[in-house]
């Protein structure tokens, strides 16, 4: 398919939203009268402030320009009051406070337009998708120009934002609200809603000159484009009518031969097919209604299949009974449904609904669900919430033999823990299960069979070893720029109700001082635990392993006191460039970590192939001392991430007391500590050497601790294969 060709169905959805003097954003087609864009770009165009939350008045029209269709026609539109988000800094909508300049990355900033008069002839509303596959997307500038077209590919997909690399072209402000295209999938998986170049500029709603979003990785690209994904463009408007989706090219025909044979009359295929209209904000053919159209309808909106199955039902049950009998013709619709819509199950406000419930059930893991649910499943991905991880679920079928969907099964795992937990979504959340079965074809007595099955065992697996709420983390995603004096950087925070999302950025290049004045911060704000309790994870590529973060401060003020988390958190040093080779060998040392002895690299590791073959003689020591001239540190170091050792304790500096004796007291340290305690330990041997400062020879004195694993790692540094949570 030629580059011209893949991006027609772009072309006839791509909306220019126009300013006083020039295009100041895009947006894209998703109804015959409705465009998608961003709050701050109808800010932009109607001359207010970028981030205005006040909801436009009726009377102020946005002029909107549809350049690959009719470029020189000019059309009015109006914001929907129910679909205007504006740009704000907390997740909950009713916290509508705008975000503070340079926070980046925030919520909302979503705004639907209705045109007061249909698109021009040929337009079409966009195919969308939700993002999940890497691929390259394409996105365009204001003007839909051929010459803006950028290139880029997903970096990190994390609520409410998607980080994608640039490949090709030119950011610039402008992009703000275009749709992003995947040309393999020919569907629109997001919208964006800022840009950041490697000099520093930003095409986000604030101050131009404030630090913008980024990331910190060793290679970063050019450029960098921030897009709200379909799900969370779904989660901010719940009013949205569900948009368009590629055709299925597969089942059609099926599908209308069943549709015949269930729905024989013609007033019952007008009937179906209004309904279906109406549910899904299309407009009815009335009196022309076929089968075909009803088809056609279902197959080219989001979640229309699973609607379509919903209103046959109801006529079914009303008209002719005998067809939902096991063999009456229903369960083979369903069977043809799932070829035609593989990765749907639920209707709009099924799903809705469903989600409401899972935002109040902070007792289960989205990842360890997954992992319970789909434990031979290869290459998942990491999900956001609980909403995201039943998402997944949806896409997959059941084993072979078993009737009950993977999504059914994960919803009743989660029940089963809130209930177990005393969670106050554990009796709307049955109710939700036995409506949902019902319609999906799965009898009471199975579900009733898996519910018991999964209480007993979360019933067995806390008997055997009670489940304490792990420590809270903050991760600091670091490159070290020049000598290692300036830094960029993303702060991410994890907690063990689901959380791991990133909540500070900086791409400009700043001293260990403002790393360490954004972390204070985040623990006060961010952090649900006292911030003694939380973990402060400092993820680096293996060059910058002798970095001294446990050692840096902030500055006492005339108004607050010293800031040094090395005294008073649990700071550790984590590898950015962990791979899945390493994966087994870390396993492996960490389920022996209790029992295995502890291993010291010396100096009678002259060279890497020594140290190396030590390891390998050692397969289950997980822990290790690493002691000798600093010089040596980093390859040794390097040998234990490949070999994948858990933890290593080293000195950065050379020491003036007997190596011997460093070794010694290392060793001591831990030899028979348990080592989720480790962390702890050193901590406090870094605060007694901080109180005497006049020794100069304490073991806590530029002691570097490497606490590292595959578990809770930010998306972007996880390797497919790895789990994201304890083993």
């Amino acid at each position: 398919m030629s580059v011209e060709s893949a991006d027609v169905p772009l072309h006839r959805a791509f909306v220019s939203v126009l300013g006083a003097e020039r295009p100041v954003g895009a947006g894209v087609l998703i109804g015959p009268r409705r465009v998608l864009t961003c709050a701050h770009v109808v800010n932009s165009a109607l001359g207010r402030d970028r981030f205005d939350p006040a909801l436009p008045a009726w009377a102020r029209t946005v002029e909107l320009r549809l350049p690959h269709v009719d470029r020189e026609r000019r059309i009015t539109a109006r914001v929907v009051a129910d679909l205007w988000r504006p740009p704000r800094s907390r997740p909950d909508p009713a916290q509508a406070a705008p975000p503070r300049a340079g926070a980046l990355p925030y919520y909302g900033d979503l705004a639907v337009l209705e045109l007061d008069s249909d698109a021009p002839p040929g337009a079409d509303p966009a195919p969308f998708h939700p993002q999940r596959d890497g691929n390259e997307v394409v996105a365009q500038w204001a003007s839909g120009h051929a010459l803006t077209t950028l290139r880029a590919v997903p970096r990190v997909s994390a609520h409410p934002w998607t980080a994608l690399d640039v490949l090709g072209g030119s950011v610039a402000d402008g992009f703000s609200g275009g749709p992003l295209w995947d040309r393999e999938r020919q569907a629109v998986v997001g919208v964006i809603v800022a840009a950041h170049d490697a000099a520093g500029h930003t095409s986000a709603p604030a101050d131009p000159t404030e630090p913008a979003a980024g990331t910190a990785r060793e290679r970063r690209a050019s450029a960098t484009l921030y897009a709200i994904g379909l799900t969370s463009i779904e989660a901010e408007l719940p009013g949205l009518p569900p948009v368009a989706v590629p055709t299925a090219g597969h089942g059609r025909i099926q599908l209308l031969e069943k549709l015949e044979e269930l729905v024989s009359t013609r007033q019952g295929i007008r009937e179906c097919e209004e309904r279906l209209a109406a549910r899904l904000g299309r407009r009815s053919a009335g009196a022309a209604a076929d089968v075909e159209g009803l088809a056609a309808m279902a197959m080219g909106v989001r979640r229309g299949v699973p609607e379509l199955l919903d209103i046959v039902h109801d006529h079914l049950a009303e008209h002719r009974p005998d067809h939902l009998a096991a063999g009456g013709g229903w369960d083979a619709l369903l069977r043809i449904a799932r070829i035609v819509s593989p990765r749907e199950r639920l209707t709009v406000q099924r799903r809705r609904n469903l989600n409401a419930l899972l935002a109040h059930c902070p007792a289960t893991d989205p990842g360890r669900l997954l992992r319970t649910v789909l434990p031979y499943a290869e290459g998942l991905p990491a999900p956001v919430d609980l909403a995201d991880a039943t998402d997944i679920l949806e896409g997959y079928e059941p084993p072979q033999g078993r009737s009950m969907p993977p999504l059914l099964q994960g919803v009743v795992q989660v029940a089963v823990r809130e209930r177990a937990t005393g969670g106050a979504a554990a009796d709307d959340l049955d109710s939700w299960i036995r409506s949902t079965a019902r319609r999906l074809g799965v009898a009471p007595e199975i579900v009733n069979e898996f519910r018991a099955d999964a209480a007993a065992a979360l019933a067995g697996a806390s008997a055997d070893r009670p489940e304490e709420a792990a420590p809270p983390r903050v991760q600091v995603e670091l490159l070290p720029v020049g000598h290692g004096r300036l830094f960029t950087y993303q702060i991410w925070v994890w907690n063990a109700h689901g959380r791991h999302e990133i909540v500070r950025t900086q791409d400009s290049e700043v001293p260990s001082g403002q790393v360490v004045a954004d972390i204070r911060e985040v623990m006060r704000t961010e952090v649900d635990a006292h911030p003694q309790n939380a973990r402060l994870e400092f993820f680096v590529a293996p060059a910058w392993l002798r970095l001294d973060v446990d050692a840096w401060r902030f500055p006492p003020e005339p108004d607050d006191a010293e800031y040094f988390p090395g005294v008073s958190l649990h700071v550790m040093l984590r590898s950015s460039e962990r791979t899945r080779e390493t994966h087994a060998g870390w396993r492996r040392r960490s389920k022996a970590l209790a029992t295995a002895p502890r291993l010291l690299l010396d100096e009678g590791c002259p060279d890497p192939g020594v140290a190396m073959a030590r390891l390998e003689v050692s397969r289950d020591s997980g822990i290790v001392v690493v002691r000798g001239d600093h010089k040596r540190q980093g390859w040794l170091l390097r040998q234990c991430l490949q070999a994948g050792v858990h933890t290593v304790l080293w000195h950065r500096e050379d020491r003036e007391d007997p190596e011997a004796r460093q070794a010694a007291d290392l060793l001591a340290l831990v030899a028979d500590l348990d080592p989720t305690h480790i962390p702890e330990a050193v901590r406090a041997e870094r605060a007694k050497a901080r109180a005497e400062p006049d020794c100069v020879t304490h073991h806590g004195r530029g002691l570097a601790l490497l606490h590292d694993g595959p578990e809770h790692r930010p998306p972007p540094l996880a390797p497919d294969s790895w789990d994201l949570t304890q083993p």
